[in-house]
């Protein structure tokens, strides 16, 4: 192949996707690795003086080439699986992930960095230069630069097995999501589905060349089962073929993630140790905010008590209404989705299907980035470029009619997907005296995609909460476009403590509750009409629905992350399973079957990077409930709303991780945060 044809080493604009195959791979990653590896090389020479120019500039230049280009193969990796790519894919990621730990164990480089800091230049630097510079010290120790020869070649090895068994967990719950469906003949078994999902089902079925209705693992086909289908047998059967999945108790043996689990917690372990912790939760907390893992623990510790009560008594009302109500004596798994969503109906005399049916695809979007463009001040305009399925759909955003960042949209759930939702960078910004680079990028999630009936294509209709998950990646998405660092190491969302990068992301859920917002981004399947003001008010009355239950899980979720990677022994007695039913006894009101193996498709900390992490989530929460708050406070006083946008931009969209978040925070806010606003917004104050 000639290299000098092969898109994946054409950086010159936009990945192109059209052109792409899993062909053009490996080359592209070898010569790249190769000229990685010789500038490297170049650049470990001891030299008397080390400037910013002739040796971060080159060394940056160079893994970025390599980033984006393997940025571009794990992406294509994760939205559009084939058989050939996930070869493609294994067979070069100990390669990646060898150079990674080779750069970060370079002791030349470190010298080179540290000689940077202690340098007479130092103080000369730009802020943004002097915190790239001790980022990059800290990581340096992170990776092991000051181990021991012998160390770290067993650190090395630590790397990569750690790599390709996040990847193994992550192909194991996409095969096992992928290989399951559930066909009914019988379309009496069906009711209390909404119309559209039985239409999807009905597609899916003709799309596979089945008769009836087909239903999997995806969100968007399992879920509304849970939530509305009136055979509790039916529910059943899925609640219990996703709780297995990627299990020893799920369909295939080499599919099940328990040992994956396991070796992931040694190795993690073992690279504590070798680096002088104590423990893994020690060295993820190393780069964010929090301190140490009993600050974690107690910060979570505190919101189980405070969401306890409401917790309990959310569960109490459940129990009595789905005795009284719909004849079920013992809540059972499968029930409480369902039971919940009967509940609601009569509390609120609505449901989540009626409200669904005024957020058109078209109409959300647009309300969107309405609201992005009045609150920043930019304009949103459709983009031409290459993607990687007819789904897609690609932007710019402008700001006084120059490009500051792009971004791709892939709304849809599809086979060879990877679940959830998700933001990624295909490019950062950066700049200096003779280009500026804007950034790009990648918007993923998995809703219903439009159903095509007896040939008809229907509009795509989402839920609120799907509106929700839209809304919180664009937050992930304007964090990293809209920044204005032109140190591509600290710009966007490199470099921010992983604690604080949620806080974008829950600031902009919090509009998908605000009158004015919905008015502009709602309009009935039917009649047109935008949501009406009874129905929202209902909304809003429900908003905090089973709050209570819905903290205690999260924190559940981060409690059962800390205590993995804090106190518990992977080589010891106890199995992984204990922990969770641990952390389960301690804190939570409702415990689920003991075949329930959610730990195995847990991706977020077993392929995901959020280990020792998940309780960045809440964290972030009480960061964006009272920046939100601000918003709050200027409701009202049009000019005082744009002074607190523009203030949100420039204090923490903008700065990305070119200081630490919380000066970041009190620079918008005038003082740390307060734990109020969260509790307020989830109904727990006093």
């Amino acid at each position: 192949m000639n290299m000098t044809t092969n898109p994946l080493l054409d950086f010159s604009d936009l990945p192109r996707f059209d052109a792409i195959t899993h062909e053009h791979v490996t080359p592209a990653i070898d010569a790249l690795l190769a000229k990685a590896r010789e500038v490297v090389s170049r650049l470990s020479v001891p030299a008397t003086t080390v400037s910013w120019d002739a040796f971060v500039v080159p060394l940056e230049e160079i893994t970025e080439k390599l980033s984006r280009a393997w940025g571009v193969v794990g992406h294509l990796n994760g939205v559009m699986d084939t058989p050939e790519l996930r070869a493609t894919y294994n067979e070069n990621q100990p390669k990646v992930t060898e150079f990674w730990t080779e750069l970060g164990q370079n002791l030349a480089l470190f010298d080179q960095y540290k000689a940077l800091q202690t340098g007479p230049d130092f103080a000369g630097f730009s802020a943004t230069r002097k915190k790239i510079i001790d980022n990059a010290v800290r990581d340096f120790r992170l990776s092991g630069a000051e181990l021991s020869d012998a160390y770290k070649v067993r650190f090395a090895e630590i790397q990569e097995l750690q790599a390709a068994l996040s990847t193994k967990f992550s192909e194991n719950v996409l095969d096992a999501t992928n290989a399951y469906e559930l066909i009914i003949e019988d379309v009496s078994r069906l009711t209390g589905l909404p119309e559209d999902v039985q239409q999807a089902a009905r597609a899916s079925a003709e799309k596979a060349g089945k008769t009836g209705y087909r239903f999997t693992l995806h969100f968007p086909s399992y879920f509304p089962i849970l939530q509305y289908a009136d055979d509790r047998a039916l529910r059943e059967t899925i609640y219990t073929a996703n709780a297995t999945k990627a299990s020893e108790l799920g369909a295939k043996p080499e599919w099940d993630n328990t040992a994956n689990i396991i070796e992931i917690l040694r190795l993690r372990d073992e690279e504590s140790k070798l680096l002088g912790y104590k423990n893994f939760a020690e060295v993820s907390l190393v780069p964010k905010m929090a301190i140490a893992p009993d600050e974690v623990i107690g910060f979570l510790d505190d919101l189980a008590v405070r969401a306890r009560p409401f917790a309990e008594n959310d569960l109490a009302e459940l129990k009595a209404f789905a005795s009284s109500e719909l004849g079920i004596a013992q809540l059972q798994a499968w029930d409480f989705t369902y039971a919940a969503e009967k509940l609601r109906e009569q509390r609120y005399a609505f449901s989540e299907q009626e409200v669904k049916l005024y957020f058109p695809e078209p109409k959300v979007v647009d309300g969107l980035f309405r609201l992005v463009q009045t609150m920043f001040g930019v304009t949103i305009k459709k983009d031409n470029g290459p993607v990687w399925h007819e789904d897609v759909q690609f932007y710019r955003i402008e700001k006084n009619a120059q490009l500051i960042g792009q971004f791709y949209l892939d709304m849809y759930a599809r086979s060879g997907k990877r679940g959830g939702a998700w933001m990624d960078d295909a490019r950062g910004r950066k700049s200096n005296e003779t280009m500026l680079q804007t950034p790009i990028a990648y918007l993923t999630c998995n809703f219903t995609e439009p159903a095509v009936v007896d040939g008809v294509k229907k509009p795509a209709y989402f839920t609120h909460d799907e509106v929700i998950t839209l809304f919180h990646e664009f937050g992930h998405g304007l964090h990293h476009m809209l920044t204005a660092v032109d140190e591509l190491g600290v710009s966007g969302i490199s470099g921010v403590e992983w604690d604080a990068v949620e806080l974008p992301s829950q600031f902009m859920e919090n509009f998908c509750w605000e009158w004015d917002v919905l008015q502009n981004m709602t309009a009935h399947a039917e009649t047109g009409q935008a949501l009406p003001r009874a129905l929202y008010d209902k909304m809003i009355a429900a908003k905090n629905f089973q709050s209570g239950l819905q903290m205690l899980r999260q924190v559940e979720f981060s409690l059962f992350d800390m205590h993995l990677h804090f106190d518990y022994d992977p080589n010891g007695a106890k199995s992984v399973a204990d922990v969770l039913a641990e952390v389960r006894h301690r804190v939570a009101v409702i415990i689920p079957p003991a075949f329930n193996r959610f730990q195995n498709s847990f991706s977020h900390v077993f392929a995901g990077g959020y280990a020792a992490g998940y309780y960045s989530y809440k964290w972030a929460e009480v960061l964006s409930a009272d920046a939100y708050g601000a918003f709050e406070e200027a409701q009202g006083d049009p000019n005082r709303l744009a002074e607190t946008g523009l203030a949100f931009q420039r204090e923490i969209l903008s700065v990305g991780g070119s200081r630490p978040a919380m000066e970041s925070f009190t620079a918008f806010r005038g003082r740390e945060p307060s734990i109020d606003a969260l509790l307020r917004h989830n109904g727990m104050s006093n």
